[in-house]
């Protein structure tokens, strides 16, 4: 199973072509370098699914932002899961 994980793209930084592009992207506030090739249509303020580093897939704002809220709530739920041994 892999994981992907919702953000936003607040900057390309690198355009080397059509392809092989480089961005910022935030994830609710932490910002890291994505690989575009495989989103060629992405834009600043597009959000993705990211993995590995690489953006794998344009999603809509509110389905980002349902995603990344089941994310947290499940890692909430780990911890108290953690705390309570």
């Amino acid at each position: 199973m892999c994981l992907a994980i919702p953000g936003k793209i607040i900057q390309i930084d690198s355009d080397i072509d059509d392809i092989f592009r480089v961005a910022k992207v935030s994830f609710n506030g932490i910002v890291k370098q994505v690989n575009l090739a495989m989103v060629p249509e992405a834009k600043t303020g597009s959000y993705v699914l990211v993995h590995v580093g690489s953006a794998i897939s344009i999603v809509d704002e509110a389905e980002a932002k349902t995603t990344m809220d089941i994310l947290l709530m499940q890692m909430g739920d780990l911890n108290e899961l953690d705390v309570a041994g």
